[in-house]
Formats: C-alpha cells, structure tokens, sequence
C-alpha cells in the first residue's frame, strides 16, 4: 500500500524470517561462526538460544541456503512430538530419507547404515531443531542418543538445537545433565545494542527492499523505535511497518517520533520511564521545587511568625529552623533525584512535628 509513497520495491519490514534482510550484529556473527564452525568439524551437538524476535530462525534459514550440497539438512521446526512422531518425521523422505522401518530398533540400524555411508563419502549430515525448548525430556533424551552416532574421529550427526533462553533451563534439569555435557558449542543471539546499531538495522532493510532514499525515519523516530522496542528486530519491524502504513495514511514523507508513538501506544510497546535507556546513560536531574533564595526565604517567614507567637523565644526558635533547614538540606542533596511536590511537603510537616515538640 506505501510501497510508491515511500519508493520502496517491496516490503522491507515483513515478519517472516527472510534471509535476504538478514542483518549482522556481532552476536548474529557469532553465532554464525560457531555452526559454520561446528558442521565443518563435525563437533556434534551445538546450542543456539535467543529471546523471543531476535533472528534465531533468519539465521539458520541464511545458513541452510548456503550450505554446500554434499550438507543434507533435515529442519524440524515444531517440537511438540512424541518420541514415536518425532521418528518418524526425521526419517521421512524429506529429511533424512530412512528406508521403510518398522520398529524404533529396525529405524536406529538403518539409520545408522545411512549415516555411516554418508561419512565414509565425506558427506555431512545435520539435524536442526528450531523452538527446542519445547521438546519434551524424553524426545531430547533420544536425541542424546542419536548424538552416539559416531566414527573414532567425527560425529557422524551434527544437531543443532535452537530456541528461547528457557532452553538453557531445560538442559540444567537433572535429568538432562547427559545431554548437557554433550553440548561442544553454545552462543546466544542477543538483541540491538544501542540506538546507532537500530538506525543501521532500519537502513540496511530499507536497502534491501530497494529504497530510494534512507532517512525515512528521523533520528528522533529511530531512537524511539529502539527505546520502545529494547533492540528486539522482530518488534521493530512491527513498529516501523505500521510507522509506514500510519504515515502513508497521513501523508507524511518523513516517520517522526510523534508516529511511532502513536503506533507504539497502540500496540501496548510505550517504554516505561527507564526501558530502553543505554548504559552508562543517566536519568537527568529533575528541577527542585524551589531555589536556594527561596528555602531561605520561607524558613524566614517561619521564624519571623513563630518570633511574633512566642517572643523572646525566638532566637531559639529561629537557630532550631536554621538547623532543620541544614539537615533538610542533607536529606534533599542525598537522595538520587531531586525531591518533588509531594517529598517537599512531607518534609515540612516532618519539621513542623519537631519545632512543635
């Protein structure tokens, strides 16, 4: 629908994970280089955890469609199997092409005999499992199992689990710490970093989608994506789709922040007062209710109305609301941020208490 107003050839923040938009940060890298590294030299089983929107699928969709053709790849991306299911749908033709099997005995030799041909030609085969940390603890404890298929030098399966950071909790249970020392490589995918490393994410799927121009969205829009979005790829293509459709609808060449927020509140993302902030960023100090002249002012006032009250007594009431002032002062000066209408307030009647006992 904006594609024309915008001069884009396509749509360039789509939510499938489509590996011509992929975008590499330094986890994404990472990450990367642990499977091409893994495969290659046949390390056997390799954890691959991310939150939720991160990329994790993007990259292994990348990776498979660069693998060379001696790599057979068989991708399961729904673990919520039995173990019976799970054999099954592993050794369909599409994937690793068992022949007819009748038993879990008769799968496990023939499988064997398939796996060994393949090595002894130098083949590689890798089992990928997307969403692992659904797998049940008997399905990945077969896929411990399946792991022991191996020469005196290789493994003759690569598996690569993938999924959620709860997968790291799954493979800590007890029960599982078989499967766990197995792991050979373990990397996590993490979210975009900073507001700089987002505009660079944002141009380079503008690009992609053969952009004419680049700054579409102001700096102002992209800081705020980052803010309301915590770095999280998947959320900021939602944010900037609908920033899209929204400014399109008003007309709009440039998505400023005013839209993103608009797109944001309506799907439930407005960041809280201290989401989104970089680190080492700190929260400016608020404005004090009233000036130094001021404080001095009123205490003033206090002493002189409490000296027509009480007469002689106050000199010695005027130096007790000097000293409250002092330690107020204190309180105020020690606190992370400056105090507000309510914290004033409350003080006063704080030493209003005291000057009267």
């Amino acid at each position: 629908m904006y594609l024309d107003f915008y001069g884009l050839k396509e749509l360039p923040f789509a939510l499938t994970p489509d590996p011509r938009f992929i975008y590499f940060t330094p986890s994404h890298t990472e990450a990367m280089a642990n499977l091409h590294y893994g495969i290659e030299s046949g390390k056997g089983l390799i954890v691959v955890t991310g939150e939720v929107g991160t990329g994790k699928t993007t990259i292994l969709r990348w990776m498979m469609q660069r693998l060379d053709r001696t790599v057979l790849v068989a991708y399961l991306f729904n673990p919520r199997m039995t173990v019976p299911e799970f054999y099954q749908y592993v050794s369909s033709p599409r994937l690793l092409d068992v022949p007819r099997w009748e038993n879990k005995s008769e799968l496990l030799l023939k499988l064997g005999e398939v796996l060994e041909s393949r090595h002894g030609r130098g083949l590689r085969t890798v089992l990928i499992i997307d969403e692992a940390h659904g797998l049940s603890p008997a399905v990945l404890e077969e896929i411990r199992l399946m792991s022991n298929f191996e020469s005196d030098s290789a493994k003759q399966l690569q598996i690569i689990l993938t999924g959620q950071p709860e997968l790291r909790d799954v493979l800590n249970q007890p029960e599982l710490r078989q499967l766990k020392q197995r792991v050979a490589l373990r990397c996590e995918i993490r979210p975009l970093p900073n507001i700089e490393e987002t505009g660079r994410y944002v141009t380079s799927r503008l690009l992609a989608a053969g952009a004419e121009r680049t700054d579409i969205f102001s700096a102002g829009a992209v800081d705020y994506v980052f803010r309301c979005s915590e770095g999280i790829p998947r959320q900021i293509n939602n944010l900037c789709d609908n920033a899209l459709l929204a400014g399109f609808a008003a007309g709009a060449e440039t998505i400023t922040r005013d839209i993103i927020e608009e797109v944001a509140e309506t799907f439930d993302l407005l960041p809280s007062a201290s989401r989104g902030r970089q680190l080492g960023e700190e929260r400016e100090q608020a404005a004090r209710v009233f000036t130094a002249s001021g404080r001095a002012e009123l205490w003033a006032a206090s002493a002189g109305l409490s000296g027509e009250a009480g007469g002689g007594a106050a000199g010695v009431a005027g130096a007790a609301r000097a000293e409250q002032e002092r330690e107020m002062e204190r309180e105020f000066d020690a606190g992370a941020d400056a105090p507000d209408a309510d914290d004033v307030r409350g003080a006063f009647r704080r030493w209003d208490d005291k000057g009267d006992s």
